[in-house]
């Protein structure tokens, strides 16, 4: 990867476009929100990918995330919440959680913070209509 300097913030390409970069949220993503993306759809990507193998057939998957950082420690990140709702028929909760359980020791992006930034992970399920 290569990042270019603009005015404010940096600039890289990828295949799928532009991305920018910047502490000002002006002027592009912040750092700490690629960061916590990168966790959250990375945990949510394993858990699907799991939940196909096992075929436990879901209709949705929406993740609610929060973080919590230390002002007094440069703003870094400490714990990410991770809120699985997950929408299906007939949902096992047991099997749900030992899914999520898998995709977190799975999940190269939660594996890459692992003792650095607490990563929590609770679910609801919703029965579809």
């Amino acid at each position: 990867m290569e990042f270019k300097m603009k005015e404010v913030g940096f600039t890289t390409q990828f295949e799928y476009g532009e991305l920018h970069v910047a502490g000002d949220e002006q002027h592009g993503f912040r750092p700490f929100q690629l960061m916590v993306s990168s966790i959250v759809v990375c945990s949510g990507g394993v858990l699907r990918k799991i939940l196909e193998k096992k075929r436990i057939n879901i209709d949705n998957m929406t993740i609610k995330s929060s973080v919590e950082r230390n002002e007094s420690e440069a703003n870094r990140i400490e714990k990410i919440s991770i809120h699985y709702i997950i929408t299906g028929k007939d949902l096992n909760e047991k099997k749900i959680a030992q899914s999520i359980e898998l995709a977190s020791k799975n999940c190269p992006m939660t594996q890459s913070v692992k003792g650095s930034i607490e990563i929590e992970e609770t679910f609801e399920l919703v029965v579809a209509e």
